[in-house]
């Protein structure tokens, strides 16, 4: 499995931005993905993990503002972000554990395959 992130920018808080992940290899929709982002000097931290039939679970801190999906033709994931706040200022990557479908872990170390990231950066 293979990602590519796109979609990152820099922009001012309040706006919104939508965040793509194409996935190379196969298809998504046989295994748990999520979306994870990374402060500088800290450990990834989780944003949304995704089981196979697309259901979500959301960290606390993004919940009611961003919003993740799959478009399972294009093998593609979408993380749509709202009313961002500079403490989402951080580089933003999509992964994928292939070896379950369902209860996605939550630890990016329980994630096998990364994408190289994405930067996003939100001002005052």
């Amino acid at each position: 499995v293979e990602f590519k992130e796109s979609g990152g920018a820099s922009l001012q808080a309040g706006g919104s931005l939508n965040l793509s992940c194409a996935v190379s290899g196969p298809p998504h929709t046989r295994y748990c993905v999520a979306w994870f982002r990374q402060f500088p000097g800290k450990v990834r931290e989780g944003v949304v993990r995704i089981d196979r039939d697309g259901r979500t679970d959301y960290a606390d801190s993004v919940k009611d503002r961003f919003t993740a999906s799959k478009d399972n033709a294009k093998n593609t994931l979408y993380l749509f972000m709202n009313n961002l706040k500079p403490e989402d200022t951080a580089m933003y990557y999509c992964a994928a554990d292939p070896r379950r479908g369902y209860d996605c872990g939550r630890w990016f170390g329980e994630y096998r395959y990364w994408g190289q990231g994405t930067q996003v950066t939100v001002s005052s």
